[in-house]
């Protein structure tokens, strides 16, 4: 997938290898910003599946992607890794928003889901990473099962860990997962220090909206959330909950939030996200 920006107009071409498709590039904000949906016609992977994306956004450039629903990582029967992989490049000047919807770990599988981002001086991004463990609603808790998550914006910031359902400190004790069940990680990176100025509005906005949020959340939904400056160039949200709506919800103000603090611009989810 690459971004070039022809004309004043932020144009996405692409190949591909395999199931995955790209629908139609839309332009709801004009022509600066094009719009995409991946779509991975089978929905999930087994033990043993690989899907990567190699991504480009050249300068100038810029693109949202998102997904049309979850991707699940299914059983694996055999103790077969299933990976997602994201490999992003950004030049300088270029901009980049990358939102799929949540991953779920089924009991049982064995996956690794990961997404590094490069990004050259002046470069911009924000991307989130939404995952849920086990399917609660149908009573199939992650009672078995690992899930190996990389987060990484290249020489800047890696967030890399395991999670296995035997590990019982990890999904239940107090500085675990508290038995939540759901992982969220607002990124907002750039390829060059980020001012005081800056940060701090940005951080401030979405603190508030943090608190709302806590104060009005069901005690069943049970959210925590913190957001902080990693370090002079990437800033990080983080939630917890025990199902996914509540962070879902979370992330997708803190977008708009920080789309208008960080870049001027006005929230225009994708049309997706309302059908």
């Amino acid at each position: 997938m690459d971004y070039a920006l022809e004309a004043r107009r932020s144009v996405m071409r692409h190949r591909h290898d395999g199931p995955l498709r790209i629908l139609k590039s839309l332009y709801p904000e004009g022509d600066a910003i094009c719009h995409n949906v991946l779509v991975h016609p089978p929905g999930g992977l087994v033990g043993g599946d690989t899907l990567e994306v190699q991504l480009r956004v050249a300068e100038g450039a810029h693109g949202l992607i998102t997904t049309p629903g979850a991707t699940r990582f299914y059983r694996s029967e055999a103790g077969a890794l299933a990976t997602q992989s994201l490999q992003a490049e950004l030049a300088g000047g270029a901009r980049l928003e990358w939102l799929p919807l949540e991953a779920l770990a089924y009991p049982g599988c064995h996956a690794l889901n990961e997404a590094r981002f490069t990004l050259a001086p002046g470069a911009e991004m924000m991307a989130w990473d939404i995952t849920a463990l086990g399917l609660p609603a149908a009573s199939a808790p992650f009672a078995q099962g690992r899930l190996t998550q990389h987060l990484e914006v290249c020489g800047l910031w890696l967030e890399r860990g395991l999670i296995d359902a035997q590990d019982e400190l990890l999904m239940n004790g107090p500085l675990g997962l508290a038995g939540r069940r759901c992982m969220a990680t607002l990124v907002f990176a750039a390829g060059h220090a980020i001012s005081r100025a800056r940060q701090a509005q940005a951080l401030d906005a979405v603190r508030a909206l943090i608190e709302a949020q806590e104060r009005e959340a069901e005690p069943a939904s049970a959210l925590l959330a913190g957001a902080t400056a990693a370090q002079g160039q990437v800033l990080v949200l983080r939630a917890l909950s025990a199902v996914t709506e509540p962070s879902l919800q979370l992330l997708r103000q803190a977008w708009a939030l920080w789309r208008q603090e960080l870049w001027g611009l006005s929230a225009a989810p994708p049309r997706i996200w309302s059908m």
